[in-house]
This record gives C-alpha cells, structure tokens and sequence, in this order.
C-alpha cells in the first residue's frame, strides 16, 4: 500500500468537515420559505434548533467515546452517513414535527465528525506532519462555511429549497461509498524511519472514568467551555452586530461575512504547518504546539478594537484576525489533544471538549442576548479579547508539559509510540 494514500484519505476528511458545516447551515437560509409553506413560527424555528444542538452536544463525546473504540475508518463512516440520510430527509420533511426530529437525527452525526477527523488523522500521520494534517482536515469546515450562503441559494433557487437538502445529503452518501472502498491496514515501519500509515489494531480503551478524573483531559475540556462561546459569539452575533450597531445592509453582510471564515480555513492549515516546521528543527512538541497556540492567543487581543474602529471594513478585517488567530489556536489544541491521549482517547476527549463547548454555547448565548440588548456589543469583544490569553494561562500552568498519559492501564498498552 503506497504511503501517498493518506494524503487522499485526509482531502475526504477535508471534504467530510466542510460538508458538514455546509449541511448544518442550509435550514438557516431555507428557513424563511420552510416558515411559509408550514406555517413555523419564529419559538417552533427555535426549538428545532435547541433539538440540533442537543444531541450534537451528547454526541461530540458519545460519538469520540464510540469512534475510540472502532477506528476512524468505520467511526467516521458511520458519523457522515447519518447525517447524510438526515439531511437528505429534511428534503422530504411534511410538518414540524419532522423538522425536529430529523434535525435532531442531524446533530446525532455531526456529533462524531470532528472526534472522527482527530482520529483518522492520528492514525495516518506522525507527530511531524500531524499538526498540518489536523488543520487540513478542520479547515474543510471553513470552506464549507463559504461556500454554504451561494450554493445554498443557488440551488434552492434553481430547484426548489428542498434539494438544498437532497443533494448534499446524497453527496454525503457517494462520500461514504468512496471512503469505505480504501484500503486500511498496518504496514510495518523501516528500520530508523517513521511511516506513516493507519493501524488497525484492537486497542485497549481508557476507562471513561479515568479519563473524566484526569487532570490534562480536564484542563482540555475547560479550555473549549471558556473559548467556545467566543467562537459562537463570532458566527452567530456578528451579523446582527454588522447591522444594528453599523448599519450594513443585509445584502452587503453576504459580501462581508465569508472574509473571515476564509481566514480560518487559511490559518487551520498554516497554523498546524507552524507547529510542525518548529518539530522539524528538532523544537519539542510540548514548546512547537504551545509557542503556536500563545501566538495566537496575543493575536485575538485585538478583539476590543472591533468595537471601536469607525470603518466597517477594517473592523471585518480585525474579525478576519481574530478568525486567523482561532484557526491557529483550535489546529494545534486538537493536535495537543493527539499528543497526549494518542490513539487510546484522542477522540474520546476531542469529544468531551466538543461537548463541554456546546453546552458551554447554550448556556452562555441567552446572557449574551442580555447583555447587548442591556448594553451593547462592546462588552463581548472585550471579553473576547481577554478568554484566549486566559486559556493558555490554563494550559501552560497545569499542563506544564505535552507528553503521552501515563494512565494505569494493561502494561502491554502503556507504551505510546
């Protein structure tokens, strides 16, 4: 089996995440004509989406826990074909009832995608390329967050709003087809030199109770409960703040708004390029995986400014910066997580983090409402400016040092390569 196979099976990952973010935007901008024709009303539109982000929390770690368990090969495919088939549903839908439920059903695949891309990575590529390989692969997610508004409308427009949802569904399914038709087998390393390759292999599993007591999976889970809602601040409010407070046309949003999540997908790679150039000349994980995630951490201080430049278009490029300095961050946060739990727990506490970010996001989003209703913008970015700093305070202090788990597990696992 040629080692250049990995490279393919990371443009699928790349594929796989960006039509995930892509599928989960497309009732956003079909929602207006759906409310029409079934008669939703705006608390219903809510519900549906409290339905999406309720099991996509649970299985961000129901879904790593499972895909620890069964490779990423058959975790991922089991994690894009169910919300294929749910997306696709959605196209067929005939009341509200069934927009929560396949919404729901949505969430339940999403869920395991990321955990799935962290594994899948981790098993084809070594500590010195794992880094760009994880931004790759993450940065799908980006461009599908692009490409989303105008394919979305476009198809919508030329097919009916339903096929919004019918062909990205069934292009997930043609994904999983392709997927499962890879070859996917251990190859024994040359003497003195690292291959890259997947391993399959019955892997012993980390009790989850051991992993919920450990201190660096905490630490891990912590950091995504602070930093998440930042990022939701930023993909969920910044079009409303674009238009109330200065006073851009919803019209002219649609030709501001993809700018920054370009710079994420951008930054996804070139920040896990960094890291791994920094191990290539011989730096430590532990220094390349935090020298990278403290630049960035400086970088987004520049929130508080967004609020206070008098043009839109620089404020859109601070945003852009901002969305840079995340990309940098999160690459390198899931590739510390590798670093560490290896292929024993790495999804299991992507996972976990995935889900504490969640939640994190639902509790937090009805006080930001609150607080720019009350005030104004200008708290969030303040604060938003202050959460990544005061994460890689948490890291560098109780994770002083990046270094594979010493867990009390069977003595014939407690070897990490």
């Amino acid at each position: 089996m040629s080692a250049k196979i990995r490279w393919f099976i990371l443009i699928l990952v790349f594929i796989a995440t960006g039509l995930n973010f892509l599928d989960r935007q497309v009732l956003s901008m079909t929602i207006i004509k759906i409310q029409d024709e079934f008669n939703i009303d705006d608390v219903q539109y809510g519900m549906v989406n409290t339905s999406f982000l309720i099991s996509y929390a649970l299985m961000f770690t129901i879904g790593g826990r499972l895909i620890d368990k069964i490779g990423g090969k058959a975790g991922l495919a089991l994690s894009v074909g169910v919300w294929s088939i749910a997306n696709s549903l959605h196209g067929i839908m005939t009341s509200f009832h069934q927009l929560v439920a396949f919404r729901f059903l949505l969430g339940v695949g999403e869920g395991g995608c990321f955990p799935g891309a962290a594994k899948t990575v981790y098993e084809w590529f070594g500590k010195k390329e794992r880094a760009l390989a994880n931004g790759i692969a993450i940065g799908g997610s980006a461009v599908g967050a692009v490409l989303a508004p105008p394919v979305t409308i476009w198809i919508s427009n030329s097919l009916g709003w339903r096929w919004s949802f019918a062909l990205p569904g069934l292009i997930g399914l043609v994904w999983v087809a392709v997927w499962m038709l890879l070859p996917w087998r251990k190859k024994k390393n040359k003497p003195g030199k690292e291959v890259s390759v997947a391993v399959a292999e019955d892997v012993p599993s980390i009790p989850f109770i051991k992993l919920l007591k450990n201190k660096d999976a905490f630490i891990f889970v912590l950091i995504r409960f602070l930093l998440d809602p930042v990022f939701y601040f930023l993909m969920f409010w910044v079009p409303k703040y674009l238009n109330e407070e200065r006073g851009v046309s919803f019209e002219r949003i649609g030709e501001l708004f993809w700018i920054p999540f370009l710079a994420l997908g951008l930054s996804n790679i070139a920040g896990g390029w960094f890291s791994d150039k920094l191990i290539s000349k011989n730096m430590s994980v532990n220094k390349a995986r935090k020298m990278a995630m403290g630049m960035a951490a400086a970088i987004t201080m520049v929130a508080p400014f967004i609020a206070w430049v008098s043009s839109v278009e620089v404020a859109i490029f601070l945003m852009a910066v901002m969305m840079l300095a995340h990309g940098i961050w999160i690459t390198n946060y899931i590739t510390a997580i590798s670093d560490v739990f290896g292929k024993y727990a790495t999804s299991t506490v992507v996972g976990l983090s995935g889900t504490a970010g969640a939640v994190s996001g639902l509790i937090i989003n009805p006080f930001m409402g609150m607080i720019i209703q009350n005030h104004s913008y200008a708290p969030l970015w303040v604060v938003s400016g202050i959460m990544y700093p005061l994460a890689f305070v948490l890291l560098i202090v109780f994770i002083p040092k990046l270094k594979p788990m010493e867990l009390p597990i069977p003595s014939k696992v407690k070897s990490y390569s």
